[in-house]
């Protein structure tokens, strides 16, 4: 490892320059394209972001050793690579997802925000200093606020925006006084060599475990787990669709990643406090999640709820302190992102044309639009965790963790959740497929290639296993210094 300059640590951080570029490329255009900005924008920024993938495969993969560059202030290695990917494939997805959304389109700075918000979630995947993992949480955070509350004749948009912001700001706080502590105590801001001095043994446990406190708290606002959830509901509700996909999904996998990566680097020496501290927590996010969307009526709110389950699920994987459960909770949210953004996405399609986002306006939907019908069934089936979608394996790998290390009961809550989950996604396939039918429902390219790319996603997860798992395990294999 090293932390020299060398003018080829530019090629590291080339997914952020690339979305840097392209996010002042929309403004630009935006400008220019006054009357046709509504469909190129969208088009363009999902271009834009595929072309960075792309380059960034190419030229920006990390070497077998991890690597600190720009002083120490990022860590160019696996983990930070997976989770760039997934961020851009999120952001990729949202914008086709925007390209007919009245709402969205029109404004060129939606795309800027959006291509921002990645940025900040580029830079939480790869900070190793606490300074920069703050001003990139902020980064990532405040677009998102703005986002929330897009729509402004939209009382409902609004009011999430408020909501989001005033949740945000004060887990910000605490973040932020969680950072501090860990820099009071350890001396340094940077992550990796405070696990060196929390692990000597010179620090009071009481301390440590409320400095564990603190962050866990503030990174499970991220994640929208329990008891951190309560925003979920209405912002997702609120939000424009598209954004709260992109919320569910993007945002919360790099809330995960910033939380392993902090545990794991940070804390090895008190794996046994954290982890059943980050126990309760998933099993308490799994029963109030499932439990709740039981009984919602609002797709969007139901789907809240299941992100809140979801994030329960995904913590099993990290409860487990183990290296195949953080492969497994990383492989999780490679699935969890095209699942998700495709569910929401078929949302937005529905409420585009008939103004609900009610679960009865999805009556009948087989016969109004069978890809979408489609589409939908795999990916609740996918969230319930059927095979052949990439959500079985997900919760496989995740509750194998739990058995693994001797956490039986806590895959055992995993299962009757699952079960749990089933049902009220049951049901509203049954709507869909069961239900009247009615007028067609036209769906346009941009949301025609984003539901069939994500449909494929959720397939080739769930039957091409390998790949992906050594994919994952080469992330949680760069997390830790102490693995």
């Amino acid at each position: 490892m090293s932390a020299q300059f060398d003018p080829s640590m530019f090629l590291a951080i080339l997914p952020e320059m690339g979305l840097i570029l392209l996010a002042a490329l929309t403004l630009v255009l935006d400008l220019i394209w006054r009357d046709r900005r509504c469909r190129f924008l969208g088009w363009i920024t999902a271009g834009g972001l595929a072309v960075v993938a792309g380059l960034s495969v190419a030229f920006a993969r990390p070497g077998p050793e991890p690597l600190l560059i720009f002083g120490g202030m990022l860590r160019l290695d696996d983990t930070g690579f997976v989770f760039r990917m997934i961020f851009l494939f999120g952001a990729t997805l949202t914008s086709l997802f925007a390209v007919d959304n009245e709402g969205l389109c029109r404004k060129g700075e939606f795309y800027t925000l959006m291509l921002v918000s990645t940025l900040g979630m580029s830079l939480m995947a790869t900070a190793a200093d606490l300074i920069l993992l703050f001003l990139a949480i902020e980064t990532t955070s405040i677009p998102l606020y703005v986002l929330a509350g897009f729509i402004l004749r939209d009382e409902k948009s609004v009011e999430a925006g408020i909501k989001y912001l005033l949740f945000g700001a004060m887990t910000s706080a605490i973040t932020l006084y969680g950072f501090s502590l860990l820099y009071g105590f350890s001396g340094t801001t940077q992550i990796f060599e405070m696990g060196q001095i929390f692990s000597s043994g010179q620090i009071s446990p009481v301390l440590i475990g409320m400095s564990i406190l603190l962050v866990i708290v503030g990174f499970a606002f991220k994640i929208s787990a329990v008891p951190f959830h309560f925003w979920a509901p209405d912002v997702y509700q609120g939000a424009p669709t598209p954004v709260a996909g992109f919320l569910s999904t993007a945002s919360k996998a790099a809330g995960f990643a910033v939380l392993m990566r902090v545990l794991l680097a940070v804390f090895p020496g008190q794996t046994n406090a954290w982890t059943l501290l980050v126990a309760i927590m998933a099993t308490a996010s799994m029963f109030v999640g499932n439990f709740l969307a039981l009984a919602q009526k609002n797709i969007k709110r139901l789907l809240a709820y299941s992100s809140i389950a979801q994030a329960g699920y995904i913590l099993i994987g990290v409860a487990s302190g183990s290296k195949f459960g953080i492969t497994g909770s990383i492989y999780y949210l490679l699935g969890y992102l095209f699942t998700n953004l495709v569910a929401f996405g078929v949302v937005s399609v529905v409420e585009d044309a008939v103004e609900s986002s009610e679960i009865s306006a999805f009556s009948g939907l087989s016969r109004r639009n069978p890809l979408l019908a489609l589409v939908m069934l795999a990916a609740l089936l996918s969230l319930g965790g059927i095979p052949p979608f990439a959500g079985f394996f997900g919760k496989l790998l995740v509750f194998g963790s739990a058995i693994e290390t001797g956490q039986v009961w806590l895959a055992i809550v995993g299962i009757i959740n699952s079960i749990v989950a089933l049902y009220y996604y049951l049901t509203v396939l049954r709507v869909i497929y069961q239900g009247e039918g009615g007028a067609p429902y036209w769906v346009s390219p941009s949301w025609n290639a984003a539901l069939v790319i994500g449909l494929i996603g959720i397939l080739v997860l769930g039957v091409v296993f390998s790949p992906f798992f050594n994919w994952a395990l080469q992330a949680s294999q760069s997390l830790s210094l102490f693995y």
